[in-house]
């Protein structure tokens, strides 16, 4: 009997844990998405306090790196157009963050332990970058737009204006700038998140 139990709690905690980690069915609606995974929301917020930077520029940042998949990488490139070949870059993750750039941020943070599939991580790491942006290039934190050419780019080519002969580039940034709004719009009017968070 006793073991009956114990192989249910164990089936029970694998469910929960990877239920954690599933993507979001929907990604359009952030109150649903932030209401079906509680620790998101609070991992927004404590990025926002430490940043500065809103939880609907962070949401909208990683839905176009990784549409919410934990262990999104880069398609690897073809041999021959048929055997796979090497990956184009070392991003991973929620973020799409770069071995180089995460490991700047962990000695920067001192996050040592983060893990780019890690949300909590990610969505700190999303607003160290842009408060960098900040810093480095010169742009306000509620830019959604030109926060993201600066973390598609880098500071370096943001300053030098590489992205503007990207016409790709520049639609996908005014996407995430689209989607930055309606996150946060759908947030301060989202009576699932204060009811159940108290957190307006």
């Amino acid at each position: 009997m006793w073991l009956r139990s114990l192989s249910l709690v164990i089936a029970l905690g694998l469910l929960t844990g990877a239920c954690g980690h599933r993507s979001p069915s929907q990604t359009h609606d952030a109150c649903q998405m932030l209401q079906d995974n509680r620790s998101w929301w609070r991992a927004l917020q404590r990025s926002e306090r430490q940043w500065g930077v809103s939880p609907g520029i962070q949401l909208a940042t990683i839905n176009r790196e990784s549409s919410f998949r934990r262990n999104a990488r880069p398609p690897r490139n073809r041999i021959l157009g048929v055997i796979p070949g090497s990956r184009p870059s070392s991003a991973r993750g929620y973020a799409q963050a770069l071995d180089t750039t995460w490991q700047w941020y962990q000695r920067d943070t001192g996050n040592t332990r983060g893990r780019r599939n890690n949300f909590a991580d990610a969505a700190d790491f999303v607003g160290w970058y842009s408060n960098k942006s900040r810093q480095l290039s010169g742009i306000a934190l509620t830019d959604a737009r030109a926060l993201y050419l600066a973390y598609h780019e880098g500071h370096t080519g943001y300053n030098r204006g590489s992205y503007r002969s990207k016409a790709w580039l520049l639609r996908a940034a005014d996407q995430v700038a689209a989607d930055a709004q309606r996150y946060d719009a759908q947030i301060r009017e989202c009576r699932g998140l204060r009811r159940r968070f108290g957190v307006f």
